[in-house]
């Protein structure tokens, strides 16, 4: 395939791209930040117990 054909197709297909909009880029940027939250605490919360069980165990 030449250059400027494979340039050609990749602007055609640039025209077709539907980028986010702000705040559909924010509201997707507070979810993440919940959602990796609220996993971080639980994963916390695991390593507590488990911690405190193994400490239990093993005196």
């Amino acid at each position: 395939m030449k250059l400027g054909t494979h340039i050609r197709n990749a602007r055609s297909e640039l025209t077709k791209v539907i980028f986010p909009t702000k705040g559909q880029v924010k509201q997707a940027y507070i979810s993440v930040l919940i959602v990796v939250t609220v996993i971080a605490a639980f994963l916390a919360l695991v390593d507590l117990v488990m911690s405190s069980v193994m400490s239990a165990l093993l005196g």
